[in-house]
Formats: C-alpha cells, structure tokens, sequence
C-alpha cells in the first residue's frame, strides 16, 4: 500500500463516521507536501462511497499581480500577506452554512486566480480546503482554526519539500537555475515559516502522499 492509499484511507474513515449535513475538513502543510493530491483523493474516495465531496483551494485567493506590484509583494507571492486572508475567512463561514457557494480557483501555468470557478452545491456534505495557511499563527489566519470539523496536517521532511518546490518550477519550463532560485528565495522561506507557526491538528500524517500511476 502506497503513501497516499494510506492517508486516504485513515482520513476517509474519519470523515464517514461523522454523519453531519456539511463538514469542513482543512488539509494543510508546508508548500509541495502534496496537499492537492490528497484533497482530489479524497474526494473521489467519499464520492465512490456515496458522500458527495467537493475540494476548495486556498490558492484561489492570492492577490492579483498588479495589486502584488504596487505593494512591493511580487517577489513574495505565495507568503501570508500576498493572500486576501479576510475573503477566505468569509468563504470558509460561509462554507459552514451549508447552502450553495461559489469559490475561486488557481491557474498555476497563468499565475492568476479564476474568480467563481468551483462551485460548491448545498447538497455537498464534504467540502476538503486544502491550502499552506489553514491552521496557522498568524493573524487572521488564527480564526480558521476553531471553523474546521476536522483539520490535518501532511509532514514532509524539508530536504524532500526543497527537491519538491524545484520541480515544481521545472515543470513550468523554467531552468534549472531559475527554478533553484525561485524556490530557494520564496517558496522554501513560506514553507519554513508554515513550519514555524503551525498550529495542533486533528491528524498529524507523515510522508508525501504521491500520486498512483
């Protein structure tokens, strides 16, 4: 049984054994731990078990580059303060309602957030956020916290995070240099920060959960 297998099944089993019209279930971690391949997994694990799931990312709130620009922050995007933390506050309060939500999404080859993209219908019982700040001390990160009917954290050791981050930008065709740089001058710094300030989580799993093939 592979890493993922096993982290979806432990956190699907806690999910079905809370019977509850909407649950929120946070999936965090330091950036390239592999929340979004868990969070898609999870999903169609519920929803082949008749729980219908959807994900939301995080992501999809990041500041617009030209609003990043004017404030200095371009260089930074991806750390705390580069997110419209306050509307995803709104989003997940929201979320807990129960009724029909929209939500925005990532394009990471645009690098632009997709406003109303995802849709989450009232009749979802399982909304996964999957994001690097969903259990953070920072402010006003903080105040997700206590909305989460379950929160879990992936742990990776950095040295695989680093290796992680790099390809990330690889994969978008930048250089091997390029790709060294942006990750070791924002994205390792973010991670380690994530790392610093991480607040107690429901489930603490261990390992990258990689992708079947």
């Amino acid at each position: 049984m592979n890493t993922l297998t096993a982290h979806t099944n432990t956190l699907a089993e806690r999910v079905l054994a809370h019977d509850s019209d909407r649950s929120l279930v946070a999936i965090t971690g330091a950036p390239g731990c592999g929340k979004s391949t868990l969070a898609s997994e999870l999903a169609r694990r519920l929803n082949a078990q008749g729980r219908k799931a959807i994900v939301v990312p995080m992501d999809g709130f990041h500041l617009d580059n030209t609003i990043l620009e004017a404030r200095g922050l371009r260089p930074r995007k991806g750390a705390p303060e580069t997110f419209d933390a306050p509307g995803f506050l709104r989003l997940v309060r929201a979320l807990k309602t129960g009724d029909e939500v929209f939500a925005p999404s990532f394009d990471r080859t645009r690098d632009l957030a997709i406003a109303g993209s995802v849709a989450v219908p009232a009749a979802a019982r399982v909304v996964i956020v999957e994001g690097n700040y969903l259990m953070f001390d920072e402010a006003p990160w903080a105040e997700l916290a206590g909305l989460w009917d379950l929160a879990v954290r992936v742990n990776v050791p950095m040295p695989e995070l680093r290796a992680r981050l790099i390809h990330r930008w690889l994969s978008l065709n930048y250089s091997s240099a390029v790709a060294t740089r942006r990750a070791e001058g924002n994205d390792i710094p973010n991670a380690q920060r994530v790392l610093d300030h991480a607040l107690p989580c429901d489930i603490e799993l261990n390992g990258e959960p990689t992708r079947k093939h």
